[in-house]
């Protein structure tokens, strides 16, 4: 045994089956790396493009999870709006109703010596404008010709005729009506009449004007108390134009009525009070 130790031959054949050996696990092991990275050359964009699409997916039902939320959301806030809506609408219908309670509290306050009694325009003459028209009082509620018809605005006209449930009321801006007034401003006397040329505007004619008369646009004309019909201080308008008559030293005005004669609903009758 010693003798094989100390031989050359013996280490050279035993060195050269080590390296052999070694170089066939290398190889055995390069050999997998190889074939593994072949494999995964090929495999590598399909990889990135399934973990590309995960992401992507992941991405839009995320996406559809916030519509869906912004969208119950955008709900909400409609119905919110809504409801606001409704409570701004309720809110401005009783500003309106208390201003009208509040109107019709100081016309009674005003006018003591009358009974006011509300009424609803049942029918009305064709056209735009209210210049006759019916109302749901009569006789029977103690309504009678010549009574004072006004609304929380000012003189909207009287009574012509009368029935046992309804009346018929002439308007301030018909032909046919005129009335004793005042500027409220100077106190000075005119007359205030509807005119033919005039009523399809909604327009009257301050006449009667004295010479000497401060008048000016803007001014406001009211009933004077004269004539025996309307009640002193029931605001009629405002004056918008002032015109002179030619050859003449006198001139007239036009006036814009306080009340709207297009949408007239409801009106009052001024009833003088029995004693």
């Amino acid at each position: 045994m010693l003798r094989f130790l100390k031989n050359k031959w013996f280490w050279l054949i035993t060195v050269t089956i080590a390296l052999i050996i070694i170089m066939g696990l290398t190889a055995e092991y390069s050999s997998s790396n190889i074939i593994g990275s072949i494999i995964n050359v090929p495999l590598s964009p399909i990889q990135k493009l399934v973990s590309t699409v995960r992401n992507k997916v992941g991405e839009t039902v995320a996406m559809f999870k916030d519509i869906n939320s912004i969208k119950q959301e955008n709900e909400s806030l409609k119905e919110e709006v809504e409801r606001l809506r409704k409570e701004n609408r309720e809110l401005k219908e009783f500003k309106l109703k208390k201003e009208e309670l509040e109107s019709l509290l100081n016309i009674k306050n005003q006018f003591n010596e009358y009974d006011p009694i509300g009424a609803n325009i049942i029918a009305k003459d064709p056209g735009n404008w209210f210049i006759t028209f019916k109302i749901d009082r009569g006789t029977n509620d103690g309504v009678d010709v010549n009574f004072p018809v006004i609304n929380s605005d000012g003189l909207v006209g009287r009574v012509a005729a009368c029935h046992p449930f309804s009346s018929q009321v002439v308007a301030l801006i018909d032909a046919g009506t005129t009335v004793s007034a005042k500027i409220s401003r100077t106190r000075d006397p005119v007359r205030v009449r509807g005119d033919l040329a005039l009523k399809d505007e909604g327009l009257c004619i301050v006449d009667y004007i004295p010479p000497d008369t401060d008048i000016q646009v803007g001014d406001t004309v009211e009933t004077s108390g004269l004539g025996g019909i309307y009640p002193k201080g029931i605001i009629i308008g405002t004056i918008i134009e002032i015109r002179e008559i030619s050859n003449q030293l006198n001139k007239y005005a036009l006036v814009k009525p306080a009340v709207d004669f297009r949408r007239l609903e409801n009106v009052l009758v001024l009833m003088r009070k029995t004693e």
